[in-house]
């Protein structure tokens, strides 16, 4: 039965998507993350399907479906069990191509949309650099007009599906001494010559998806590759970023909870001294702490994602969506790994993977601190 916000359409969104997730993800979870990767393939079945557009127009391949729509997708791909599957899958969905349509002129979009709807075409979204991740502003890559188009020279890392993208949504500098107006975007071709993957990242956790180091070299790109105005990169980026943040606190926090069942679970069946580890005080008190605090990180994020599909741009709400998530998330790993006590922290436990990969939350997107700043300016500070 649908509950708020969610409406019956969502619910059978819902049904969906889990039936494919939970048969054609779930099982491979752990081989792809034995593996550190999983094959493109997925990214064209799940285009198949309809997953990957579920929000943009018809005219393009999408789904015409509302935004709570991404919410439904981002919770129930915490059901594949690895968490790197579901972010790369993110990056397509809700970081890397949204900016092409609500930049992009006609003719972007027509050209790049409908390829990235179906999946035969994959995005990685291009920001943060060695000296610039939450300081979007302090970028050094550039990009030096020329005759018929751009040079573009620098280093860009973390870069999520930075392997096995097909266009790159690039951040880059236009103005050398214009500060936040010098900031341009671009939609970069990873075949073109100068585009080198330097290297992959080997990581903590998040471990099924490629995250790689990428360097440009006197890389030109026509001038039709610009992503909106020139210099207005910083703004349209910063707005992508809200996207992000969102689904990645509804990934979170439906992934703790999650765990938090599992936890649950193993504390009904294992004993110690005569009765389930439940039972006891300590363990029990921790897991009602772990309900209350996903529930209340939970609607936090369901308040923000209803006011973006009533049209508002709820910064706020969701920087406190993504602080909180991201604490609740990681706290919650934490002590359910705990519960499992010796089974949890066997490497090749669902809990452990759990733990390695909710840390990222607190970092990917803005960090925490990056986060209390938000807030802090917007409540006056």
């Amino acid at each position: 039965m649908a509950s708020w916000p969610f409406s019956p359409e969502h619910d059978e969104l819902r049904k969906s998507i889990r039936a494919f997730v939970e048969t054609e993800l779930a099982p491979h979870a752990s081989e792809w993350e034995q593996q550190r990767d999983f094959p493109d393939a997925v990214f064209r079945r799940m285009g198949e399907l309809g997953f990957l557009g579920l929000t943009y127009p018809e005219e393009y391949g999408g789904g015409g479906g509302d935004y709570l729509c991404n919410v439904v997708l981002a919770e129930e791909m915490t059901r594949c069990n690895s968490a790197g599957l579901a972010m790369a899958v993110a990056v397509q969905t809700d970081m890397a191509v949204p900016p092409v349509f609500k930049f992009g002129t006609e003719e972007q979009r027509h050209r790049y949309l409908p390829s990235a709807i179906s999946g035969h075409k994959i995005f990685c979204l291009g920001i943060s650099e060695p000296d610039a991740g939450s300081d979007v502003a302090a970028v050094k890559t550039t990009a030096r007009k020329v005759d018929g188009g751009w040079r573009i020279n620098g280093r860009k890392t973390f870069i999520t599906n930075g392997r096995r993208a097909d266009v790159m949504t690039l951040v880059a500098r236009t103005g050398r001494d214009a500060g936040h107006q010098g900031i341009t975007l671009f939609l970069v071709h990873t075949d073109t010559p100068g585009f080198e993957v330097a290297r992959e990242l080997d990581k903590l956790g998040m471990h099924s998806s490629d995250t790689a180091e990428i360097t440009l070299t006197d890389v030109f790109v026509p001038d039709e590759a610009m992503l909106g105005s020139e210099g207005e990169g910083f703004y349209n980026i910063s707005w992508e970023l809200q996207g992000e943040r969102l689904v990645g606190a509804a990934g979170a926090i439906a992934g703790a909870r999650r765990t938090f069942e599992s936890a649950l679970e193993y504390a009904g069946r294992r004993t110690t001294f005569g009765k389930p580890i439940g039972r006891h005080q300590a363990v029990g008190h921790a897991l009602a702490e772990m309900a209350t605090e996903i529930e209340a990180a939970q609607q936090l994020v369901y308040a923000a994602a209803w006011k973006v599909d009533r049209g508002e741009y709820p910064v706020r709400e969701i920087s406190m969506a993504k602080l909180l998530t991201g604490r609740v998330a990681w706290t919650v790993a934490d002590r359910a790994l705990q519960v499992f006590g010796g089974f949890g922290y066997a490497a090749d436990s669902p809990v452990s993977r759990a733990w390695r990969d909710a840390r990222l939350i607190r970092i990917g997107a803005g960090t925490d601190e990056v986060m209390r700043e938000v807030i802090g300016r917007i409540e006056g500070l």
